[in-house]
């Protein structure tokens, strides 16, 4: 089988300037070719008029936002793309400022040809520093590409103290503990923290950034990143959560009891055929008793991928730690879940 193209959801609120970091892939030298989709709201589209001149292939989607209710145009609109694939490497959908990244996604996931052709690299979300905390206090939408996104721009930083980058920062962090965050002016981020990044891999939960899993810890407010430098406690099980705009939630479990394999893989499964609806992102690591590898997994609402990966080192301390973020979703239920599939 053909090697799967790489798909980047580029996502953001309006005016955060995802068209300006879609102007610079496309115009930087990196030795990659992008087939772009750009998605607008309204029957007239001007995104495309602002793209730059590119021998990339552009498909420009108008007349709402890519969702539910139109998800069959981007479905057909990749057959066709793929179907007479000419020299491109990587595909880009650039979504409208309006949309929920969720269902696109899913696209990669539920149609059985995508699934062979395409592998979702990364869900990116721009924000803007000078607006996102109003957006994300007035907008469902905001919050969403927020909580969604493996990974954030956030944008604009000169429009913004260091202070309030910061606390902006936090902010974010609190919404989606899970995704790293690039600080930039118009856009300029180092495009191979952007691109390439395989965000929605399951074998690279782990080789990447296996500590980003972590559950909040210390004062109030602190950030994990690659730089944070303490310890973690997988002594005993617990869940963290925080409460955010719009009913979103961010909950962290911890056990140091490995799990009972079968137990853990049924509640996971009952849990997103119950909660999927309401689950936007999942990922977490299993230590199951008597097997040598970790189980990796993640979900994206009702979708549910999981596999055996890299092995525990001998001597090293295991553990499992899931993250879940969603609205409506019930922490004691789920830590008693949890708690209920360990061996204990």
């Amino acid at each position: 089988m053909a090697e799967r193209i790489p798909v980047t959801v580029l996502t953001g609120y309006l005016g955060a300037g995802k068209t300006t970091l879609l102007n610079r892939i496309l115009s930087e030298d990196h030795g990659r070719r992008y087939a772009v989709i750009v998605n607008e709201f309204g029957e007239v589209g001007i995104d495309n008029d602002l793209i730059l001149n590119s021998d990339e292939e552009l498909f420009e989607m108008n007349n709402g936002c890519i969702c539910c209710t139109v998800r069959g145009d981007l479905i057909r609109t990749l057959h066709g793309l793929l179907s007479r694939r000419s020299d491109f490497d990587a595909i880009i959908v650039e979504t409208t400022g309006l949309a929920d990244p969720g269902p696109v996604a899913q696209t990669f996931f539920v149609d059985p040809f995508l699934q062979q052709r395409t592998a979702l690299d990364s869900v990116t979300t721009v924000v803007d520093a000078r607006h996102i905390l109003m957006r994300l206090h007035d907008s469902r939408e905001a919050v969403e590409q927020v909580a969604f996104a493996d990974q954030i721009v956030l944008n604009k930083t000169e429009l913004a103290s260091a202070a309030e980058l910061d606390g902006i920062e936090a902010r974010l962090r609190k919404l989606n503990p899970l995704a790293p965050i690039h600080r930039a002016r118009r856009a300029d981020v180092a495009l191979d923290k952007v691109l390439g990044r395989g965000g929605f891999d399951i074998e690279r939960i782990v080789s990447l950034e296996p500590d980003f899993l972590a559950p909040a810890h210390c004062e109030a407010g602190h950030v994990h990143d690659e730089h944070c430098g303490h310890d973690h406690d997988h002594g005993h099980a617990h869940a963290h959560d925080h409460e955010h705009d719009a009913g979103i939630h961010s909950i962290a479990l911890t056990a140091s009891a490995p799990m009972d394999g079968e137990r853990i893989r049924m509640w996971l499964n009952a849990l997103v055929n119950s909660k999927g609806a309401d689950i936007l992102r999942g990922k977490g690591i299993i230590d199951v008793a008597g097997e040598p590898r970790r189980l990796v997994f993640q979900s994206v609402h009702m979708l549910l991928e999981g596999d055996l990966q890299q092995a525990w080192k001998p001597g090293e301390a295991r553990y499992s730690r899931l993250v879940f973020i969603g609205r409506n979703l019930d922490e004691a239920l789920l830590r008693k879940g949890f708690e209920g599939c360990t061996t204990r």
